[in-house]
């Protein structure tokens, strides 16, 4: 039945205008801090009021403006994991995961209780406050507190984001294997594009308290629809354009000139390719080849980056330089070959921006 939202609240110097639907069950929310993600989630659960709009999940309405319909927090079967966490700082880690266990009986409040402490491996920590527990324990307890109450919708708010590298990779992993046993719908917020490809399948691309696209993961990392989703998506290189055909672009921010492998229709401002797929040119033959030498590097742990500056015969105020990312056992062989170097763009990894 899947998650359907469309809202509108003013805030000060802040406008939400958030419309999205999904029937997977995992939906990634994508956006730089700030840009709305937070207050959606907000939204879906009832801890905010939007001024206009509509909410349905599974078919049930959870918000209608025009009918008039706010469904009440505590009726709306809402797992949420807030990005603190928001433990109780007075309860134990089992006080804190039935806290939202009401009119039930003892013993199943009991039973429910045991089933998430096994699920979440917090066994022996059970009469533990939440001052004496670590990060990673801290965030279990708060993942079994949401899923204690059997919500039909989990809001993940940046879950990783109080966590070290290390810890944020084991607790990724448990929590896609909970989400694969979940049968509800989630929405993971986060600002981490990579946490948001491997997690989700499908996603959302929120800037400035608005969704720009919505949809199938690959297709939007390989897409991106407007300057934002390129930008958030992790695209490093993007330039201005003139178009010059149907096929044709000249980059004005790279002092080149780019084929396209799709007729360009309409008049796009950008066009951008990823760090990965540009290659050396030698032995390469056809389109997209420019000379370019080496402005500067910077070395990460595993790869490299190299920032490249084009050589051609072109008369701009400001070349930007264009970044290429190799392993850094691919740098080691090529860093002492003479300069310029043949550069290569492979026309069907291009894309082009019209917002």
């Amino acid at each position: 039945m899947g998650l359907y939202i469309d809202v509108k609240k003013k805030f000060h110097g802040f406008n939400l205008n958030v419309k999205f639907s999904t029937e997977d069950n995992i939906i990634g929310l994508l956006g730089a801090s700030g840009s709305g993600k937070s207050m959606t989630l907000k939204c879906i659960a009832g801890l905010e009021v939007p001024d206009s709009g509509k909410i349905i999940l599974n078919g049930k309405v959870l918000y209608d403006s025009e009918k008039k319909i706010n469904i009440p927090v505590r009726s709306r079967k809402v797992g949420f994991l807030f990005q603190n966490y928001a433990l109780f700082p007075n309860m134990t880690v089992s006080q804190n995961i039935s806290f939202a266990l009401n009119n039930i009986s003892r013993v199943e409040k009991d039973k429910i209780v045991s089933e998430k402490i096994n699920m979440m491996n917090l066994n022996g920590l059970e009469d533990r406050y939440p001052s004496q527990l670590s990060g990673g324990q801290q965030q279990r307890v708060a993942i079994a507190r949401a899923l204690a109450v059997k919500p039909e919708i989990l809001l993940l708010d940046e879950p990783f984001s109080a966590l070290d590298s290390h810890l944020r990779s084991k607790m990724e992993e448990r929590l896609v294997y909970i989400l694969n046993n979940y049968t509800g719908s989630t929405v993971f917020v986060s600002h981490n594009r990579d946490e948001v490809y491997r997690i989700c399948k499908n996603i959302a691309i929120i800037n400035n308290g608005v969704v720009e696209s919505c949809g199938d993961r690959d297709y939007i990392f390989e897409n991106p629809a407007t300057l934002a989703a390129a930008r958030l998506t992790g695209c490093k290189n993007i330039s201005r354009i003139e178009v010059l055909d149907e096929n044709t672009v000249e980059a004005l921010d790279w002092g080149c000139t780019l084929k396209t492998d799709k007729k360009i229709k309409g008049s796009p401002s950008y066009v951008g390719i990823r760090s990965h797929y540009i290659t050396m040119g030698n032995g390469c033959t056809g389109e997209n080849i420019f000379k370019c030498r080496v402005k500067y590097v910077n070395n990460g742990p595993f790869t490299t980056a190299i920032y490249l500056e084009s050589v051609e015969e072109k008369s701009y105020d400001k070349i930007k330089t264009l970044r290429w990312e190799i392993s850094r056992e691919k740098w080691q062989k090529i860093k002492n070959l003479n300069q310029p170097w043949d550069m290569c763009i492979d026309s069907k990894k291009l894309f082009l921006i019209w917002i």
